[in-house]
């Protein structure tokens, strides 16, 4: 099974786990080019090589419009949250350290008497983040992940400030920073296509942070939310090692959190923060195969005799959003001899809390039952490759004496509307080397 291990020894953040990613990848270059070409606002992602401790990875950087948001005047690179006032109420602002400092710091500024530099920004809701999101050119299921993982931000500073989501106001530069960290990362993982993302337990910092009512206990009030359930501790080092947006990602992502399974490494990735420490100030990741080709599954069915075929297909497509690895439904006959759907869902052991949640909710079952088994899989690795056609991503699944290939169904759907042809078309022409 391909796995994915993200070691969170020194915290996350969005930057850090951009960066590592990018290390596995086949072409970097590649990626960023087609990161910078999505359609994000004002948006450059670049990465540069930094050492920490003796150790080489990589450091990613993004502006936005020319700025960085590392920039003054906000305290070390800030970025605002705003929340928009009652009736009567001054606003007020928060300010959220960039990633790239690895560091998440608060602080007060008045927006009326503030430096002339904030005033040509104005301030990103959810509607607005979801409203850019839709119009980016990158696959559905990403798109999906993207929001969810900022739904998750913007609902825990909701929670911190108590105020609704929608008053929940974004800075300018920090929320496309966060937009486009969030992006990098869903899309990376998207390439890498692993069977299971792992996590380490994740160190979150000590010590304290400075907001205008006065000195906060790291991790600060919105990560502390988005972690409730997954463990964390605090370690040695005095600074904030976990930013909300690497909490989001690793909340959206992690089937579980725990050491390193058994596995045969195959890549590594080393996302690089700004800061230095006495511990290396890097983010590690881990690509690699477990197991010997047997994967454990479980197997949550339902019969259901009172849902039409649209409700089925729909409880479908809610049921792979969860985590499903594989739906389908069999035509049964059921007592009194209706006619009725046997409808399953397997999944891995960490996915079947939102799996059986998501059965009951979309079906009208009353009652699931359980299985544990074993399968049997290949090997896989997904590679985006140079074709007549244009950047597709090919699939290779190997073992058991068996070796197959297929180009992405959403890459090779995408030629097909782009250049007017069936999707038997474009898969012939890719085996014709690209001709039309």
């Amino acid at each position: 099974m391909r796995t994915l291990y993200l070691d969170c020894s020194m915290g996350a953040a969005g930057d850090m786990l951009t960066a590592a990613l990018l290390e596995l990848l086949p072409d970097p270059e590649a990626f960023l080019k087609r990161l910078n070409s999505l359609g994000l606002p004002g948006v450059e992602i670049t990465r540069e090589t930094a050492v920490k401790c003796g150790i080489t990875g990589t450091h990613v950087k993004v502006t936005v419009s020319g700025e960085e948001e590392t920039e003054p005047p906000a305290p070390t690179g800030a970025h605002k949250v705003r929340v928009r006032p009652a009736h009567g109420e001054h606003v007020h602002e928060h300010i959220h350290e960039h990633e790239h400092y690895h560091e998440h710091e608060h602080d007060h500024h008045d927006h009326e008497h503030g430096h002339d530099h904030h005033h040509h920004h104005h301030h990103s809701g959810m509607g607005e983040i979801e409203a850019i999101v839709s119009g980016l050119d990158i696959p559905e299921n990403v798109r999906r992940d993207v929001l969810e993982v900022y739904k998750l931000i913007a609902e825990a500073e909701s929670r911190a400030h108590g105020v609704p989501v929608t008053e929940v106001h974004f800075h300018e530069v920090g929320a496309m920073d966060a937009v486009a960290d969030i992006t990098a990362v869903c899309l990376a993982i998207h390439e890498l296509a692993p069977d299971e993302i792992v996590a380490s337990p994740v160190c979150v910092g000590s010590g304290h942070v400075r907001c205008a009512h006065g000195v906060l206990p790291v991790p600060a009030p919105a990560t502390a939310s988005i972690l409730m359930g997954i463990p964390t501790y605090a370690g040695e080092i005095k600074s904030e090692l976990c930013t909300p947006t690497g909490a989001a990602l690793l909340r959206h992502f992690a089937g579980r959190f725990g050491p390193q399974p058994q596995m045969r490494t195959l890549a590594l990735g080393y996302g690089m923060g700004r800061k230095d420490f006495e511990t290396a100030n890097c983010l590690r990741v881990a690509l690699g195969e477990t197991g010997d080709g047997r994967d454990e599954m479980i197997e949550l069915s339902c019969n259901v005799d009172d849902m039409t075929a649209e409700e089925i297909g729909f409880a479908m497509e809610r049921l792979f959003e969860a985590g499903a690895a594989e739906v389908y439904a069999v035509p049964v006959v059921m007592k009194k001899s209706r006619p009725g759907v046997l409808l399953r869902a397997l999944c891995r052991a960490g996915d079947r809390e939102p799996v059986l949640t998501a059965l009951f909710r979309h079906t009208a079952t009353i009652g699931v039952r359980e299985q544990k088994f074993e399968r049997y899989v290949l090997d896989r690795e997904v590679e985006t490759v140079e074709t007549p056609l244009g950047e597709l991503r090919r699939k290779t699944s190997r073992g058991w004496g068996v070796t197959r290939e297929k180009y992405e169904y959403e890459d090779v759907a995408r030629v097909a509307r782009e250049r007017g042809m069936s999707l038997r078309e474009v898969r012939e022409a890719l085996e014709d080397g690209g001709h039309e």
